[in-house]
């Protein structure tokens, strides 16, 4: 299990959001933290301290009256950090290259290839040939409803037909690098993971698969480690020291076993 660093812009700030909570209407979301410091400030900290595969989330739709300031703040956050980070939100078979070749180890897709509730497979076959598998990550983010782990969309708002299950990893697997998940339902409110969910993950023997969601305590961390058979690597946001939160981030590399540099 490793820990992977996060850094989310929305309305051009560093942020930490309830992630239910974001809605596009007047660019709307339930603040936890939002910092001072910039993306690049953030980007530059992670690279000091050894810390890679990371994603900055961009949480403006390109709609968005702040979209070019948070699009300026993730281009910075990629070039303080070359090949240290990934990025997401608003990718597309048109646009991933400018953000690859902004630093961005790998571009992190939803909304594109999900569409009208389903998986479209032309648009995944062609930004994967447009990027390449090892460069490609899948976010399957989910809500869960009464028939399982539902798949969601733009901006966490919209629930698809697709249910997150083995099935759905072993199909999808063939095109990406890696998964991103994050359960929305305890995404931002520190009140524990879904272990439902982190569970299924773990007993999966695929692709890398990194997890946000809940994380507030230690013992989080440790009941991660063991649903998630030391298999799946881990996002903390509004629980962690950097973002305003009680745990230390130090603390958190010791118990997720990652690798850090200089600043350990």
């Amino acid at each position: 299990m490793e820990f992977r660093p996060c850094i989310d812009i929305h309305n051009g700030k560093v942020k930490q959001i309830v992630g239910g909570s974001l809605t596009d209407t007047e660019n709307q979301a339930q603040e936890n933290f939002v910092s001072e410091q910039d993306a690049a400030f953030f980007a530059q900290f992670y690279h000091e301290a050894g810390l890679c595969g990371g994603h900055v989330i961009l949480l403006n739709p390109e709609s968005s009256e702040y979209y070019e300031e948070t699009k300026r703040q993730a281009l910075a956050a990629l070039g303080a950090y070359p090949g240290g980070l990934q990025v997401g939100g608003g990718i597309t078979a048109d646009n991933a290259a400018d953000f690859l070749e902004a630093g961005a180890s790998h571009v992190i897709v939803t909304s594109y290839v999900f569409r009208e509730g389903r998986i479209n497979y032309e648009r995944l076959k062609k930004i994967k040939d447009t990027v390449g598998k090892q460069r490609l990550v899948l976010d399957l983010s989910c809500r869960k409803t009464s028939v399982g782990y539902r798949v969601v969309t733009d901006r966490w708002q919209k629930v698809t037909e697709e249910t997150v299950d083995e099935s759905l990893m072993n199909r999808l697997s063939q095109y990406c690098d890696e998964f991103l998940i994050h359960a929305v339902d305890v995404e931002g409110k520190a009140e524990g993971i879904e272990e439902e969910l982190t569970a299924m993950l773990g007993n999966w023997e695929g692709c890398s698969i990194t997890y946000a969601g809940g994380v507030h305590s230690y013992g989080d961390l440790e009941l991660l480690r063991r649903l998630g058979r030391n298999r799946v690597n881990v996002t903390i946001g509004s629980a962690l020291d950097l973002f305003g939160g009680s745990l230390a981030w130090k603390r958190v590399l010791e118990i997720c076993g990652s690798s850090a540099g200089v600043l350990l």
